[in-house]
């Protein structure tokens, strides 16, 4: 969407009256110098300011766009909550449905008032949500992070970061909250489709990318939930996380600390306590673990009202001034989205020497060092957004749009086909399912529409999407379709299934679109708040897929969902099956041309799909007792479809490993190579997996664990030799006495198209003494791809 209205200056400069007394305005002075400048000329009250937030556009009756937004409302008008100046300003774009442009002058209105209001004219930091883009009325959806996950193309991804990375700041937003690096432990979590996946190695390598492209632009990248948030005790939303240390520091941390020593500027805390301690509030995490331990040297901010939670809902403080305190002391920076815990409260606490004044300085140093840093106290910074001096913002350019076809085709993941698929050109085929003519099922939670728009479908989606449905009658148009709806997505109404039925009985095709449609706290069936106690498909869709299978007709079962459902149990009768995870505002499109044939699949599963819809809610990343045990249990946890599966039209050849040593000392490096053939008839691309298994070591180790990947592209006939280059750090874990190792010993190694078909095999043994790995050096895995 393009707005265009015209420029209007007169705002102030922090470098206004810039002069030998304000070195903190001058770009030729060191970093350091200039925060203690600034610092040392700082009141208590303007210190706590630094440290705080406010949300101008948040409206007490509005739809639930953060956990307890309704309920907690505004704390005040701009002229209170920043007469002392500000630290941050909450969603400019995010929260109502305006014209970007609008939104921009809005935005640097509330900097001039900011910076009016501060007696050193310090301009606030401006933050929003991007987890599936900018999430702002008129932006680029992309897929989610799930669906991002399952192209297994990092560089891709961090195109993606630098789309929207630029978007916001030409947008004059500062930081953005995003990525989530929670590795799923629990499909019933809502928040999956948030993710990158259940494996640490796979979220770290496409988070990286991600804040590499976003943080090119000059916008800080977040990091989110600091830590243990996806491993919360039934798949519920903000409940407790009951991790043992083992698997914190090997499954849940390694994305998070990876991030740290990419150079990641913020990270956010997460809502769920871990063995009784609340993130917000613990000095071990945000200080001993992410700062002493990682060398963090960016701000801490807290996830939506973490502080007042500290009162009242971990109970580990009296009140607003105790929690405030309790936060501080353990290393937060910056409340978010507004000045309960800091603000007066912070002041009080300090002044009745709950704090001491050192801690606050400690905090307002990373702050000010971030705005330095960005630029936000030189002379020549200007308030407005760049978009309100070139009078025009656009936040779905064409090329943007581009990217997000490029993401929503890559990431599609064909599962099964008798050669159905591709579906012909003519005669004709039944459409069936709620997901297939309703664009907003194909929209992650944290998309504008979804998030904010849920009960708004009069002000539209902000940007052009067109439904599957639409989108195959385009790209098929010598086809006769019929569209049924079927059911919808989560009602328990029957009443069209006897008419899905009739039509795919005379048709000569069915297309079958289930899955979910997202949002928040319970308004949809997928995102923050939404999760289930099984991982049936929502409402009565299983009841549909089932008749219409039962009439032995051909169908192509399509879900389009944020998490992974048991669907296993109708591969037998699907003729082809296709997972997406909510592709975005191109979704239609590009699944269309999939299912046409014009473009072929490539996608791999980041997530296993499992069989069963109850009872199994692991991932592929296990221990041995984590495996069938005939003997011992009657429940099969063996998944429908693997981890890193997916199928194309054309069909490849992985074998012929590689080890350029037998030995490698435990703190040192091996290279496997493996061969990739494509011996179909048509272009595509194949993802080379490679696995660990260590059989015997001092505790139990995953069953499988991926060390690394690279997607190739080939021609058909052509061939290529990947070649990782692992370094030891890869193989550490946590040992019995509580530290991260690297032992010696043997490692079995297999690559392959998935976790379970790995028909390349070798091995590497480690020699030497036990090495701590308490700090990893190697995070990442070199690929090389060499075509012969």
């Amino acid at each position: 969407m393009t707005t265009t209205m015209p420029d209007h200056g007169g705002l102030p400069h922090p470098g206004d009256s810039t002069g030998p007394d304000r070195p903190w305005t001058d770009p030729a002075v060191p970093v350091g110098e200039r925060v203690e400048a600034l610092l040392a000329r700082l009141t208590l009250p303007e210190k706590v300011a630094q440290l705080s937030s406010t949300w101008e556009d948040i409206e007490a009756g509005g739809p639930e766009v953060a956990p307890g937004s309704n309920h907690f409302g505004r704390v005040g008008d701009l002229d209170e909550t920043a007469r002392h100046g500000l630290g941050q300003l909450t969603r400019p774009y995010g929260t109502l449905p305006r014209p970007a442009l609008e939104h921009a002058r809005l935005l640097a209105g509330h900097q001039r008032q900011v910076m009016s209001q501060s007696r050193f004219g310090i301009p606030a930091m401006a933050h929003d949500e991007c987890l599936t883009g900018f999430t702002a009325y008129g932006a680029t959806i992309y897929p989610t992070s799930l669906g991002m996950a399952a192209t297994f193309d990092p560089a891709l991804i961090r195109r993606v970061g630098e789309a929207i990375g630029s978007d916001m700041a030409e947008a004059g937003v500062h930081q953005g909250l995003a990525p989530v690096v929670d590795v799923i432990r629990d499909y019933r979590w809502g928040r999956c489709e948030e993710t990158f996946g259940e494996d640490p190695y796979l979220v770290g390598e496409m988070a990286e990318a991600y804040v590499l492209g976003v943080q090119s632009a000059g916008v800080v990248a977040t990091l989110k939930h600091f830590a243990g948030y996806s491993a919360s005790m039934g798949g519920r939303n903000h409940a407790p996380a009951q991790l043992g240390r083992r698997e914190l520091f090997d499954v849940i941390l390694p994305p998070f600390e990876r991030l740290v020593a990419a150079g990641v500027g913020s990270v956010m805390n997460s809502y769920a306590e871990i063995d009784g301690e609340a993130p917000a509030a613990s000095e071990w995490l945000l200080t001993s673990v992410l700062r002493d331990r990682w060398g963090f040297e960016g701000t801490v901010v807290s996830d939506y009202w973490s502080l007042p939670f500290l009162v009242n809902a971990h109970r580990v403080a009296a009140d607003l001034p105790a929690a405030g305190a309790l936060a501080l002391r353990a290393g937060m920076d910056v409340e978010l989205p507004d000045q309960r815990g800091f603000g007066e409260a912070l002041v009080s606490a300090v002044e009745k020497g709950q704090v001491a004044e050192s801690a606050v300085d400690r905090a307002v140093r990373r702050v000010l060092r971030q705005k330095i840093e960005l630029g936000l106290l030189d002379p020549d910074w200007d308030p407005r957004p760049p978009a309100v001096r070139a009078g025009a913002l656009d936040l779905d350019k064409p090329e943007h749009r581009r990217l997000a076809h490029a993401v929503a085709r890559s990431s599609a993941v064909l599962l099964t086909n008798d050669g159905t698929l591709p579906l012909p050109p003519a005669g004709r085929i039944a459409l069936i399912g709620p997901c297939a003519d309703d664009v907003r099922t194909m929209f992650g939670c944290y998309s504008f529409p979804n998030h904010v728009l849920a009960d708004r479908d009069d002000l539209g989606n902000g940007v052009e999407a067109v439904s599957l449905r639409t989108a195959l009658g385009a790209e098929l148009p010598g086809v006769e379709w019929q569209f049924v709806q079927g059911c919808p997505i989560r009602d328990e109404d029957r009443s069209g299934i006897p008419a899905a039925v009739e039509a795919c009985s005379t048709a000569d095709v069915t297309v079958l679109v289930v899955g979910d449609k997202a949002g928040m706290f319970g308004v949809g069936t997928s995102g923050e708040g939404c999760d289930v106690e099984d991982l049936r498909l929502p409402g009565v869709q299983e009841e549909l897929v089932e008749a219409v299978l039962a009439t032995k007709r051909p169908v192509v079962l399509v879900v389009s969902s944020g998490r992974p459902y048991a669907v296993g149990r109708f591969t037998a009768d699907a003729a082809a099956m296709v997972q997406v995870f909510l592709p975005g505002e191109e979704g239609g499109r590009a699944v269309a041309e999939l299912l046409a044939g014009t473009g072929n699949f490539s996608g791999k599963l980041p997530v296993q799909l499992p069989m069963s819809p109850g009872g199994q809610p692991h991932t592929y990343l296990h221990p041995p007792l984590g495996d069938r045990q005939s003997w011992l249990s009657n429940l099969d946890p063996t998944p429908a479809f693997p981890f890193g599966h997916g199928l194309s039209y054309t069909t490849f050849e992985i074998d012929g490993m590689a080890v350029d040593r037998e030995q490698v000392p435990t703190d040192g490096e091996f290279t496997v190579s493996a061969q990739v053939r494509n011996t179909g008839d048509l272009p595509g691309a194949e993802t080379v997996q490679l696995y660990a298994v260590d059989p015997v070591a001092q505790v139990t180790r995953p069953v499988r664990a991926l060390l690394a990947f690279a997607k190739v592209d080939l021609a058909p006939g052509e061939s290529a030799t990947v070649r990782f280059a692992v370094h030891t750090d890869r193989l550490a874990f946590t040992g019995l006495a509580g530290r991260r190792v690297v032992e010696p010993g043997e490692i079995l190694l297999y690559a392959g198209s998935s976790s379970l078909d790995t028909p390349a095999r070798g091995a590497v043994r480690l020699v030497g003494e036990e090495r701590d790995a308490t700090v990893v050096r190697h995070h990442t895995v070199r690929a090389t791809v060499q075509r012969v």
